[in-house]
């Protein structure tokens, strides 16, 4: 079953209603999904003002990393976003979708949907070598999550997918120029949504 829970810049975001409470107040007493989101919705403009900040941020595996540790410092660390993401049927989505559901009311997108515009962008950008590299960091992303773009996931991603990291270095260029393919990309992941009329 479904609710409805309006936050107070008076949109409504649909919940699945759960009989176990799942969440707790940084007191120590149990609360409900709803008054998790709502103080969620409270806290979220001490870390970004409007929807286009939230997504510069989160294009960055650096800030990225920042924004989910300050949250995780007030209470909504990465087992409640998860949980969250169950909650609002986002659990093929990035956490940057329970972000933007709850800042913004924005329904969320699958990691699939993400990675296959992505993927149309990136071969404007890419050398066929990189866009191998990019499309198998892709597969993790959906298969995985948002984890998988942390920079500290970048050496073990090159070690499964070439022999060695002087292959890696011989099909993409020099460490400095991975690092900036790997965290380049990641902007097109989460491009504005055009305008629905």
């Amino acid at each position: 079953m479904r609710i409805k829970v309006k936050l107070a810049d008076g949109k409504e975001r649909s919940i699945q209603h759960m009989m176990v409470t799942s969440f707790w107040h940084p007191d120590g007493t149990p609360i409900s999904a709803a008054m998790f989101m709502e103080m969620l919705f409270g806290k979220l403009p001490e870390f970004f003002k409007n929807e286009d900040e939230l997504r510069a941020i989160w294009s960055l595996p650096d800030t990225r990393a920042q924004l989910l540790q300050g949250l995780a410092e007030k209470g909504f660390g990465h087992d409640q976003l998860a949980e969250m993401q169950r909650i609002i049927d986002a659990e093929n989505s990035d956490l940057f979708d329970v972000l933007a559901n709850v800042a913004y009311a924005l329904p969320p997108l699958s990691r699939e949907e993400r990675a296959v515009k992505a993927k149309v962008i990136i071969t404007q950008h890419f050398t066929p070598k990189q866009r191998i590299f990019l499309d198998f960091v892709l597969s993790h992303y959906v298969t995985v999550g948002v984890e998988e773009l942390a920079l500290e996931k970048l050496s073990p991603l090159l070690r499964l997918k070439y022999d060695s990291l002087y292959d890696a270095e011989a099909a993409l260029g020099k460490p400095n120029e991975i690092n900036r393919v790997f965290a380049g990309f990641q902007k097109y992941l989460y491009p504005r949504r055009a305008e629905v009329a």
